[in-house]
């Protein structure tokens, strides 16, 4: 299969391009960048020059492609109104991926993130929650769940709060940047708010199983570990990186502030059993242990 990638260089993209082409596919990637172009074609995909605002060129590669795996996400500051203009950004670039592909029985993958539920793990079956700073992005991946009216064969994967790589990625490795810059391996809240982890190899290997054989319509979770509390993260950090580790204020993480102090655990059991995804790579706390001070 022929897959248009977008976010094709980052820490999930990198490891769907290499899974893709290890599984015989073919892969054409949006590139924004002479640098993105080297990457992408040393790994063996062929590009496509433009971003995500480009919408023609979203057009272009969704037509060429036999199936669109959509990963791209622009890296917001940390106000307020900087995420929402990513949101916005992202939305537009979906909207448009879904329309080039109404009518051709073509699969879509999106990414999105794992849903809150008061009291226990979410599941696949949970909505998306329509409220908060990221509701947006949850809007528009659910609009573009209901393209499968309209002959798309679109899927969701979603991603737990920290996708990670050699100790990198994710909320985790947010903690982790904080801390190098800050000198104290903080954490929000009580730290006893658990957050679910996968490695990005792992997560690559679910989005290539959904490309091929998801349903139209349906939502998957790339979660290998269920939930490790925050604290238990930030002692890792603190201890390989040499630095005390102390509960600091929510406001420390400006917008995501809110959700780093969410306890939202989750759950992959129908993901498992009904693609066959088991994940095979290090859980979270493990990987930190390749951090370098």
């Amino acid at each position: 299969m022929k897959v248009f990638v977008t976010g094709g260089t980052g820490t999930i993209g990198t490891a769907v391009v290499a899974e893709l082409l290890a599984n015989g596919h073919e892969v054409l990637a949006l590139a924004r960048s002479d640098r993105s172009v080297a990457t992408l074609e040393s790994a063996g995909a062929r590009t496509l020059r433009g971003d995500l605002a480009d919408l023609d060129a979203l057009r272009q590669g969704a037509t060429e492609a036999d199936g669109v795996i959509s990963l791209a996400f622009a890296h917001a500051d940390s106000t307020t109104e900087g995420l929402a203009a990513a949101i916005a950004e992202e939305s537009a670039a979906m909207r448009t991926l879904g329309t080039a592909l109404v009518g051709t029985g073509k699969p879509i993958v999106t990414v999105s993130g794992t849903p809150w539920v008061a009291g226990r793990a979410s599941t696949e079956s949970d909505p998306l929650p329509l409220v908060g700073p990221v509701a947006g992005r949850a809007a528009s991946v659910n609009a573009l769940l209901e393209l499968a009216d309209q002959g798309v064969r679109a899927s969701a994967v979603r991603m737990p709060r920290t996708v990670h790589d050699e100790g990198r990625g994710g909320f985790a490795g947010l903690l982790t940047e904080r801390a190098r810059s800050s000198g104290v391996a903080g954490y929000p809240g009580d730290g006893t708010q658990r957050w679910p982890a996968v490695h990005a190899r792992d997560a690559a290997a679910l989005f290539r199983l959904a490309l091929e054989s998801a349903p139209a319509g349906t939502a998957w979770h790339a979660v290998a570990d269920e939930g490790d509390a925050v604290r238990d993260i930030a002692a890792v950090i603190g201890r390989r990186l040499g630095l005390p580790v102390e509960p600091v204020p929510t406001e420390t993480f400006g917008p995501f502030g809110p959700i780093f102090a969410m306890d939202q655990p989750s759950t992959s059991e129908h993901t498992r059993a009904t693609l066959g995804w088991q994940p095979t790579h290090p859980s979270l706390l493990a990987d930190l242990e390749l951090l370098e001070p």
